[in-house]
């Protein structure tokens, strides 16, 4: 019989690995019932699973300040290989977050790593959804990989410790972003800093970054992002310029005044894009806003030129004056910092 998604990770959470040492690798995985084989590359984790074989990551010169004592940073094991396209992927990431969820209980921490993985790996194109349940001395994590999902078991310090480090307030220092639940699993889990944005086109570097995957993150997540958008003017006042809203769809709304002319910037009405007439019934509540699409449909660096473009036409003087709603850091029960996009939430 051929062993389901949700007891492989049962399997995973109750093992011992021993503090990940090279004893206590060999140990995990001996347990697990797998074989272990050495090539020049580094161990072979022989599964028997159709989906394939597992990795065993060792620590290299660029991890071993994060650790303490490991020699071991994780144990990768394929478990639902997905077509490339990012529809594709999200659903086959979705299908196993939702089994796990139903066996474990809702994940501890959920988020994205973006373009700036753990140990400064880089993930799949199409979008880097994670999430974790968190335990001592190991957590369990669902990521995406390049072919499909992956479960990983990995010591719990050198990872956050990386994460933590990573708060050195440079432009793009960290990305992503992150989100926690108020439960007893995520005692003592620490945050980063962040970083601003210094000028307008590293806005709109980091706003085309999140925009292009974010539908195929939240699709993949279960989660839906709901993200006003304020700029502050010099006159005074910080009205709301954005609504960007997303769960299968990214959708952008404009609130600019029309002397800010919308349309010339690239922006349109619930004529060219009725789908937002399922957020925004009313004509005038945005008037202005753009269907961006679905999971791998979006094109970021142009939705993000069109939003800095609005926001300096209404009158926004400096990225400093670009604000993210506080409302948008609350998703589906979990708090939820934005790494990724260098602007200020207030």
């Amino acid at each position: 019989m051929t062993e389901s998604v949700a007891e492989l990770a049962r399997r995973l959470r109750g093992a011992d690995a021993g503090g990940w040492t090279p004893e206590g690798a060999r140990a995990l995985v001996a347990g697990l019932g797998w074989t272990w084989q050495d090539s020049g590359a580094g161990p072979v984790i022989g599964t028997g699973r159709a989906e394939g074989d597992a990795r065993l990551r060792p620590v290299g010169s660029i991890e071993e300040r994060y650790v303490g004592g490991e020699s071991y940073l994780e144990l990768a094991v394929p478990v639902r290989p997905a077509e490339p396209d990012a529809a594709a992927q999200a659903a086959a990431f979705r299908a196993v977050r939702e089994e796990l969820t139903a066996a474990l209980g809702k994940p501890s921490v959920m988020g994205v790593h973006g373009d700036l993985g753990p140990f400064y790996d880089s993930g799949p194109l199409w979008g880097t959804p994670f999430v974790r349940w968190r335990d001592r001395p190991d957590t369990l994590e669902l990521r995406a990989a390049k072919t499909g999902p992956e479960l990983v078991l990995q010591p719990t310090d050198p990872v956050e410790n990386w994460f933590w480090r990573q708060g050195v307030g440079e432009e793009h220092s960290i990305s992503g972003f992150f989100g926690s639940r108020n439960d007893a699993s995520n005692a003592g889990l620490g945050f980063p800093g962040g970083w601003y944005a210094q000028s307008w086109e590293t806005v709109t570097r980091a706003l085309g970054d999140f925009l292009d995957t974010l539908p195929a993150e939240t699709t993949a997540l279960g989660t839906s992002l709901a993200m006003p958008v304020y700029g502050r003017l010099a006159e005074g006042g910080a009205p709301l310029l954005f609504d960007i809203t997303c769960r299968d769809r990214l959708s952008l709304g404009c609130f600019a005044s029309d002397a800010a002319d919308p349309a010339a910037l690239g922006w349109g009405t619930v004529t060219e894009y009725p789908a937002t007439g399922e957020l925004w019934p009313d004509d005038d509540d945005p008037r202005w806003r753009i269907d961006a699409g679905g999971p791998g449909e979006p094109k970021g660096r142009a939705l993000a030129e069109t939003l800095v473009a609005t926001a300096r036409a209404a009158g926004v003087g400096t990225p400093a004056d670009l604000i993210v709603g506080g409302e948008a850091t609350y998703m589906d029960g979990y708090h939820v910092t934005f790494y990724g996009l260098g602007l200020k939430t207030g």
